[in-house]
């Protein structure tokens, strides 16, 4: 019903700035809320930020200063932008559809994509 292509991900020096996307296809994706979120080895999955179908976005504590999130409902895109980069963002990022302004088709919380590696490390 709903794919997500996440890229972006890479090896980068601590302090240094990656730019993920995630491709959605499926849907009705300017309706979509939309999140980020990484797990680390060993961590549960947690989420990084998100955004609304309106444009509105909420970051994590962790996140706040650093990431910024954005869509391209044109492209039916959702990126996020990661700067002053920690080895503790070191992990995978996943996106996923959190909610939507239209009706989802029955089990449509449990599509993740493959994620993207991003790893901080001098």
């Amino acid at each position: 019903q709903v794919q997500f292509v996440e890229s972006g991900g890479g090896l980068v020096q601590p302090g240094g700035s990656l730019r993920l996307s995630c491709a959605v296809s499926g849907g009705i994706f300017s309706g979509y809320h939309m999140g980020w979120y990484r797990q680390a080895p060993g961590n549960q999955r947690e989420r990084v930020a998100s955004i609304a179908s309106s444009g509105t976005t909420n970051l994590s504590n962790s996140a706040k200063g650093r990431f910024s999130i954005s869509r391209d409902n044109a492209k039916n895109t959702v990126y996020l932008q990661m700067n002053s980069l920690k080895p503790e963002d070191t992990a995978v990022y996943y996106c996923k559809i959190e909610d939507s302004d239209y009706p989802l088709w029955p089990g449509w919380d449990v599509y993740w994509g493959q994620g993207t590696q991003v790893t901080v490390s001098s």
